[in-house]
């Protein structure tokens, strides 16, 4: 089977890239702009199995037109695909009364109008084939987060576009679920979580310590897997047990 993961360049995406790459997966990613990031996850890639079938994408998922172009090119080199991850998301933080108008337009389209396109354009795919496993990556923020209106709110919209989906095309063996994601130490988390917030996440998460990429993307390739077709319109936390953003 091929999967298309968007965002698969760096951190959780990287990790669920190469996961479905060790299970012997063809894999398409995306990328938004680092071309070394790309280069690296195909290099580590093909460390795993040589003869692998992986091509990254340069697209940005807020434009429609961007995200129609990749897809035709990705079914063309790859032929088929039974599996999406929608992975690729960012984050524009301010607190509501001082957030712009471009902090919002720029988080809600990248964020909930790009797993929408790219779902709508592969969901044709999935009817023609009758199998298809739609994954999608959201954050405990989803239940709101202060400084986050925007990240908040495209991420709890990802879980209602998410069931949703699961609803209409789950009698057409389509699934379609979340994975909800505590925290995973990645060059963005890095760079948006200070020294106090990690120390609350440590305080109150009942395992006492963060996340492995490795984990996020475990739960993920399940949820791709023909043994997962009972599971459909679900959240599933790996998070630790914490299911508040702290």
């Amino acid at each position: 089977m091929n999967v298309f993961v968007t965002g698969g360049s760096r951190g959780i995406g990287r990790g669920i890239v190469l996961k479905m790459i060790k299970e012997g997966y063809g894999c398409a990613f995306t990328y938004a702009g680092n071309v070394e990031a790309a280069e690296e996850t195909i290099r580590q890639a093909k460390e795993i199995r040589k003869d692998c079938s992986i091509i990254s994408y340069k697209m940005d998922q807020s434009k429609v037109s961007e995200v129609e172009s990749v897809l035709e090119n990705a079914i063309k080199d790859f032929g088929d695909f039974g599996a999406l991850v929608n992975n690729a998301a960012i984050l524009k933080d301010n607190v509501l009364a001082f957030m712009s108008d471009e902090e919002w337009d720029d988080v809600i389209k990248t964020n909930l109008y790009g797993p929408f396109y790219v779902t709508r354009g592969l969901l044709m795919h999935f009817l023609s084939n009758k199998f298809g496993r739609i994954i999608s990556i959201s954050s405990l923020s989803q239940g709101g987060s202060s400084g986050q209106a925007n990240y908040a709110a495209s991420k709890a919209g990802l879980v209602a576009l998410s069931q949703t989906i699961a609803r209409e095309y789950g009698p057409k063996k389509i699934t379609s679920n979340v994975v909800v994601v505590g925290y995973v130490p990645t060059d963005m988390t890095k760079e948006n979580m200070n020294n106090e917030l990690s120390k609350i996440w440590m305080d109150y998460c009942p395992t006492r310590r963060v996340g492995k990429p490795e984990e996020i993307a475990d739960a993920v390739y399940y949820l791709t897997t023909e043994n997962a077709g009972f599971i459909n319109g679900e959240v599933l936390h790996v998070t630790g047990g914490l299911t508040y953003a702290p």
